[in-house]
């Protein structure tokens, strides 16, 4: 009865320790996103690795410098893993930056969550591979389809526009043309062109009367008379 009564109060004891337990139990923390699990295997794998290349085996891969200087052994085995943890976590972080694994992480993290308002259920492979193929190719094709015809309908406007920039140059062109005609037809109405009156003969218009010379040519004689000795050559008169 003592043991019974001994156990009541511990028991009970126990019970409220259970009941608060599950009383005071935290609210369910948030799903770690996938940058965060990719972390943490990282941390995981560098923490094995250095169990697994432990002082002691170090120590027994150099005995004979180890029974020499224990110390500097340690000195060099810190040395060592600092360097190989720090050399390892600057390569995947250079992995994960040209990589962009962060981005895609978030990336993949919000899919998710939008996934879980989805009613229809998720596309899976039927097993036949035209179907799958098919399935999944003919909304992509659409798409492109639609951006085509978008671009296509982008460029008959843009050449559309240009023609009709063309036809008015064109038709301003013709404008100017005509514009210059009439200018032109306006300007020889006001200033008709008249020719200059012929020249008459410089025998009709003054009478010549003639010059005797020292020679006696009057000037009147042909330079075919007899009469006259000098040549037409020689008597600018003749």
């Amino acid at each position: 009865m003592a043991a019974a009564g001994g156990e009541g109060p511990a028991r009970a004891e126990g019970e409220g320790a259970a009941a608060g337990g599950f009383s005071s139990l935290p609210a369910q923390e948030e799903e770690p996103g996938r940058g965060q699990l990719f972390n943490t295997v990282v941390d995981a794998f560098l923490e094995k690795l250095v169990a697994a290349g432990s002082y002691q085996r170090f120590a027994n891969c150099y005995h004979r410098f180890y029974k020499l200087q224990p110390e500097m052994t340690r000195s060099i085995y810190d040395q060592f893993i600092s360097q190989l943890q720090t050399s390892i976590q600057e390569e995947i972080h250079e992995i994960k930056k040209e990589g962009n694994l962060e981005e895609l992480f978030a990336s993949m993290d919000r899919i998710v969550e939008e996934a879980k308002n989805r009613e229809e259920p998720a596309w899976r492979p039927s097993g036949i591979p035209e179907e799958d193929i098919h399935s999944a190719m003919v909304p992509y094709l659409l798409k492109h389809q639609t951006y085509l015809r978008r671009a296509l309908k982008e460029k008959e406007e843009e050449n559309r526009k240009l023609a009709e920039s063309v036809l008015a140059g064109r038709e301003r062109i013709s404008e100017m043309q005509q514009q210059i005609q009439n200018r032109k037809q306006a300007w020889q109405v006001k200033s008709p062109f008249q020719p200059a009156p012929k020249s008459r003969k410089l025998s009709e218009s003054v009478p010549v009367s003639p010059v005797r010379r020292d020679n006696g040519c009057t000037g009147m004689e042909s330079s075919k008379n007899a009469s006259c000795n000098r040549t037409a050559l020689n008597c600018r008169i003749c």
